[in-house]
């Protein structure tokens, strides 16, 4: 099992450069898609590994071989938002982080887990990499 890694829902342009800036300064970083056009897009992003899922079967969401210490969730949709927050709540007892461009679903997805909803409207929120506490050495 990977120990120590960060979690990115990445379905868009922000999100894909949140995870290469992670993984430019040596994070593991596992990305979480649901559909191949995003999993070949993060492909190309040097990641340790990237989890693809249904997120409209429930009964297929198992629990991956990575251990997280955080998750990063870029929102593109309310829908989509939610069901990863339901997901990365379950894998990991570590902050979960909400990147939106809305104020709106502030409390949605307090409810379903989100230790904090950061808002942006251009999703650029490449400080967030440097409040994360280094790799430990093994």
């Amino acid at each position: 099992m990977e120990d120590d890694c960060i979690l990115v829902a990445a379905p868009n342009r922000a999100g894909r450069n949140f995870a290469l800036l992670l993984v430019s300064r040596g994070r593991k970083v596992v990305v979480l898609v649901n559909n191949k056009a995003d999993e070949q897009q993060a492909g190309k992003l040097g990641a340790t590994g990237i989890i693809r899922v249904k997120t409209d079967e429930e009964k297929t969401w198992v629990i991956p071989e990575y251990a997280f210490k955080c998750a990063f969730i870029f929102e593109t949709s309310l829908t989509l938002t939610c069901r990863y927050l339901q997901l990365c709540r379950r894998w990991t007892t570590g902050p979960v982080i909400v990147i939106s461009p809305h104020r709106h679903p502030r409390m949605i997805y307090k409810g379903l887990g989100a230790t904090y909803i950061i808002h942006s409207a251009t999703g650029e929120v490449g400080f967030l990499a440097n409040g994360l506490p280094d790799n430990e050495e093994e």
